[in-house]
C-alpha cells in the first residue's frame, strides 16, 4: 500500500492538561494523522482540544484495551496529570495488552530555588501530617479531589482553590476560591497577604501556570509543603514536552513499528 493510499494513522491522548492541548494542536493538522483526545470528564467545562473529543472513562485497562484495538489505534499518548496515578497505570496494562505503543507526557517538576522552604511529602496523608507543626492558615492547592485528607484538621483554617466547587468530606473551617490558571505572581502575592497565609500546599504538578504560586511562597517566607510525584510505570518511555512527543511519534511512523 502507497502512503498516499494509507489510512491516517490512530493517535489517541489521554488528555487533560496544557500539554496534550499544545500536542493536539501540533499534530491536528496534519492529514497523515487522525487524533482523537480522551478527557476524564472531571471538570465542568474543560477546554477542549484540537480533533476528535472523547469524554468518560473506558473502564479499566481492559476497557481501554478493547478500545485501541476497535477504534484501530496506533499510538497512544498519556499526557494526563502527572498525578494521575491510575490512569497511568491502566494505560501501560493496555498498551501491552492491544500491543499499541505507549508514550508518558510528562512535564518536568519543579525544583527548589535559593530561599525556599520546601517540605517534600509522598502522599496527602502527609502532607496533612505535617501541616500543624507549620502553621494556622493553610493554601491548599492540590485540587478538590482530595479534600477528605485534610477534613479532619479542624483546628486550622484552608483556603481552597480549584475550578470547580468541591464536595464534603472537607475541612470544617474552609474558604474556596472558583479559578484556573494561569496565575500572575501580583496575584498569588495578594491572595497571601490578604488571607495571611502561612503555610503553601502543592503537588509538584511542574506547571508554568501555576509556578508563581512558589515564587510568592519564597518571597513571604512561606513554608511550602511539596507532594512528590509518582513515576511514570516502569519501561514506558517518557517525553518531557510535546515537541518531544511529535519527534517520537515521527521516529514510530516511519520505522519498523508502524503498521
Amino acid at each position: 500500500m502507497s502512503d498516499a493510499a494509507r489510512p491516517p494513522r490512530h493517535v489517541l491522548i489521554l488528555g487533560g492538561t496544557t500539554e496534550a492541548r499544545r500536542l493536539a494542536a501540533a499534530l491536528a493538522p496534519d492529514p497523515s494523522l487522525r487524533v482523537t483526545n480522551s478527557l476524564a470528564g472531571r471538570v465542568a467545562a474543560p477546554r477542549l482540544p484540537a480533533g476528535e473529543v472523547r469524554i468518560g472513562g473506558f473502564g479499566g485497562p481492559d476497557g481501554l484495551a478493547r478500545w485501541l484495538r476497535a477504534h484501530a489505534v496506533d499510538a497512544l499518548i498519556d499526557a494526563t496529570h502527572p498525578f494521575a496515578g491510575t490512569i497511568s497505570q491502566n494505560a501501560a496494562r493496555a498498551a501491552a495488552t492491544a500491543h499499541v505503543p505507549l508514550l508518558a507526557l510528562r512535564r518536568p517538576g519543579w525544583v527548589p530555588g535559593p530561599g525556599d522552604a520546601w517540605h517534600r511529602v509522598t502522599s496527602l496523608d502527609e502532607a496533612a501530617a505535617a501541616l500543624p507543626a507549620l502553621g494556622t492558615r493553610i493554601f491548599l492547592t492540590t485540587g478538590r479531589m482530595g479534600l477528605a485528607h485534610f477534613a479532619h484538621l479542624a483546628d486550622l483554617w484552608f483556603l481552597v482553590r480549584s475550578v470547580d466547587a468541591p464536595e464534603p468530606p472537607y475541612p470544617p473551617r474552609m474558604t474556596t476560591v472558583l479559578d484556573r490558571g494561569p496565575f500572575t505572581l501580583d496575584g498569588e502575592r495578594e491572595l497571601l497577604r490578604t488571607h495571611r497565609i502561612d503555610v503553601l500546599v502543592t503537588k509538584d504538578s511542574g506547571a508554568a501556570a501555576t509556578a508563581p504560586k512558589l515564587t510568592a511562597a519564597r518571597k513571604a517566607g512561606i513554608p511550602v509543603v511539596v507532594v512528590q510525584r509518582p513515576s511514570a510505570p516502569e519501561g514506558i518511555p517518557v517525553a518531557p514536552g510535546p515537541d518531544e512527543a511529535v519527534e517520537w511519534l515521527a521516529r514510530l511512523f516511519s520505522g519498523a513499528g508502524a503498521r
